[in-house]
């Protein structure tokens, strides 16, 4: 038998096993992969498993299961990757984003019912092939400069609709607009949604722009990573279509007076932790991996049920072994890397420079451009705070807060090399160490200093 039980993975594919699956796995402290696809499992899906909160990727195809999908695994919020296929479960699948939203292949051969929008099941492309005979008709390039990897005549019709959806991207559907692209809404017909982003202008900017989105979002695919679905690339416009967030971008919410206050300090712990492991996947898991360099509270987006996404791989760049990395300054500033201005050269470390600066600024509500360049180790935690939002001592995740802060403040170290890694951060943010705050007299008393001191204690 092979297996293998690694850095929170565990692989006993194609291994001859039978009988019920072990509810026992539940128990393991568990992450990124849970492997028992082309096996003889029987009986039904353990919920236990649920309690791989964090689990990243489930396979159980190919066995021989029955029953429902537990609904306990809508609090699964750790997965990006499932496959249930080709065994016989019956039944909904679970109330969530995740699962409302999944491939229809991860169910092959089962008798679940998706209780979802079937707009949209597969990811399509589209693009013009010869930009010198390129026709003002975008009914007739549709028809005959499409394809797609799945189905052509499928795609044609998204196409078709998306332009009739916006029609002919009227300002009427703008819901955000980049320093070279316009965002619109586009509602299908079906009831599904896209977000449309289109490429403002001309140029070896905006063309590499579209480039390194399009490279970068074919490769990979994390929940808290915006899901692509498409793009189009004509001699008149080229767009990319991705999953609509109903909430918005995390820096409008944060500069609404009235929106700032739908973010409790639950919610913005788990933005932060969304981010990280957005972040963690593409600097650890990606091969090559990914920097992104435009990590801003603006390209975070939000689901409607909080979840952030990050957004905008633009300027992202692939770390190929064997390169230097050197670039052109680029970034958005008030979170680019005080190293950049003098050493332009793309690292990691970048990332998690402005993965701290949006960190601080979640936590303080505004940018904290101003908090950063007066720091002190004198200064009160709570001065660091967003004061529109109330926070306690006896609160029983002000310590989920604190480690946020503590976090932070590694991640905006002025010295590249003592920053954490991404990886390094959503651990500690996924399993926060226990802070003897108890030893704190008062929290309006707590300086910076003495938090750190009761970290090391």
């Amino acid at each position: 038998m092979e297996n293998c039980l690694k850095l929170g993975s565990l692989s006993l594919g194609n291994n001859d096993l039978s009988g019920a699956i072990p509810f026992q796995l539940g128990n393991l402290p568990l992450h990124r992969v849970l492997d028992l696809s082309d096996n003889f499992f029987t009986g039904e899906i353990p919920p236990q498993l649920s309690k791989l909160t964090y689990l990243e990727a489930l396979n159980l195809s190919h066995n021989e299961l029955v029953g429902q999908i537990p609904s306990s695994f809508q609090s699964m919020m750790g997965l990006t990757s499932l496959d249930l296929s080709y065994n016989t479960l019956d039944g909904p699948v679970p109330d969530n984003h995740f699962f409302q939203t999944a491939p229809a292949e991860w169910f092959i051969t089962t008798r679940v019912y998706v209780v979802k929008s079937m707009w949209l099941e597969s990811l399509w492309f589209c693009y013009k092939r010869d930009k010198s005979i390129a026709n003002d008709s975008c009914e007739e390039f549709a028809g005959k400069h499409f394809f797609s990897i799945w189905s052509v005549d499928h795609g044609k019709e998204l196409f078709k609709v998306i332009l009739r959806a916006t029609e002919n991207f009227d300002n009427k559907y703008q819901i955000g607009v980049g320093a070279h692209s316009i965002v619109y809404k586009a509602t299908l017909p079906s009831g599904g949604t896209l977000a449309i982003k289109k490429l403002q202008g001309e140029g070896q900017v905006v063309e590499q722009s579209f480039q390194n989105e399009i490279q970068a979002l074919t490769q990979i695919r994390h929940r808290n990573i915006v899901r692509l679905y498409g793009f189009c690339s004509t001699a008149k416009f080229s767009f990319i279509a991705y999953e609509y967030m109903e909430t918005g971008s995390l820096g409008a919410i944060l500069r609404s007076e009235e929106r700032a206050m739908e973010l409790d300090w639950v919610k913005r712990v788990n933005i932060i932790r969304d981010i990280a492991q957005a972040l963690s996947y593409l600097h650890h898991d990606c091969a090559p991996p990914i920097v992104h360099r435009d990590i801003t509270s603006n390209n975070i987006l939000l689901d409607e049920e909080y979840k952030a996404c990050v957004s905008d791989f633009g300027i992202s760049r692939l770390l190929e072994p064997n390169s230097s990395h050197w670039s052109m300054l680029a970034g958005t500033h008030g979170y680019m890397a005080p190293e950049l201005a003098y050493v332009m050269r793309v690292t990691k470390k970048c990332d998690v420079y402005s993965f701290g600066v949006v960190a601080l600024e979640v936590m303080h509500g505004i940018h904290p451009g101003d908090l950063i360049n007066s720091l002190s180790l004198s200064m009160l935690v709570k001065d660091v705070l967003d004061p529109r939002i109330p926070l306690h001592m006896v609160d029983p995740f002000i310590k989920e807060v604190l480690g946020v802060i503590l976090i932070a403040l590694q991640c905006i170290d002025t010295n590249p090399q003592s920053r954490p890694t991404m990886e390094q951060v959503s651990q500690r943010l996924t399993y926060p160490k226990s802070l003897p705050i108890s030893n704190v007299h008062g929290f309006h008393s707590l300086t910076l200093d003495l938090l750190m001191n009761i970290e090391h204690t």
